[in-house]
């Protein structure tokens, strides 16, 4: 992704590096979401974006910015779908409840939780790190989460105890053989398209799940195929920066 963009006027070095973290890791979240939205039983206690919003107020030399949550996401390799989960303080373009559509480069900051342990949350971390000990107790309270070592901050669940994870979801080599079998009693759904001209390879591409990318060309799914935005699985893949897909798509 290009031309990043940081909104807030005088926001701090630390801050702008937690916007760039973010927009760097959102394909985790996503990733994280994708097998969530599979799950019979919800896994997540949370999984929200946080977005800059900005305005150009009248008599103001320069736009406000707040920076507010959105939930329900949903990720088309290109944009980020969710909805607004905060009241504005002065922007009155936006309201608690709309429908947002935004560029990645758009967002500040991701944020996903299971069993209470947080990933992600870079600007909240960045808060965290110049709170007291007793004020961050007081911060994660209110929350109702464990946000762990703001020096530390990881991206995909068991991160440390298995680092594989960075590479691949468990839940993608773990639902290998059902996948299979799923693609061989529904061969139509191979090569199928959806309305904006997506197929499994694209959708499985976008989420960086090796295992099931692996098995839809093993099973004869066109990596040619474009969206109707014309890209192709292998375009998302290098969009994305999941490198691990990159020579897989090639043929490699």
């Amino acid at each position: 992704m290009s031309d990043k963009i940081f909104f807030a006027k005088g926001d701090s070095p630390e801050m702008i590096d937690a916007f760039a973290k973010a927009q760097a890791t959102f394909k985790y979240f996503w990733r994280e979401l994708s097998w969530e939205h599979r799950r019979i039983i919800p896994g997540l206690n949370v999984a929200c974006v946080k977005v800059a919003f900005s305005q150009q107020l009248p008599g103001d030399s320069e736009p406000t910015v707040e920076h507010m949550w959105i939930n329900d996401i949903h990720f088309d390799g290109d944009t980020i779908f969710g909805t607004l989960i905060n009241d504005p303080n002065e922007l009155t373009n936006v309201s608690n409840g709309d429908e947002i559509s935004i560029p990645l480069t758009q967002i500040s900051d991701w944020l996903f939780a299971i069993n209470d342990r947080t990933y992600g949350g870079f600007t909240i971390q960045a808060m965290r790190a110049g709170m007291t000990e007793e004020e961050r107790q007081e911060h994660d309270e209110a929350w109702g989460l464990e946000f762990g070592d703001y020096n530390n901050i990881l991206v995909v669940n068991n991160q440390e105890e298995n680092p594989e994870n960075l590479i691949e979801h468990p839940m993608s080599r773990n639902m290998q053989q059902s996948f299979v079998d799923f693609l061989q009693q529904n061969p139509d759904e191979l090569n199928a398209k959806d309305e904006a001209g997506y197929t499994l390879l694209h959708k499985e591409t976008i989420a960086g799940n090796l295992t099931t990318v692996q098995v839809l060309l093993q099973q004869g799914a066109n990596a040619a195929e474009r969206t109707t935005g014309g890209k192709t699985a292998l375009d998302f893949a290098k969009q994305l920066n999941w490198e691990h897909l990159v020579p897989v798509l090639e043929g490699k």
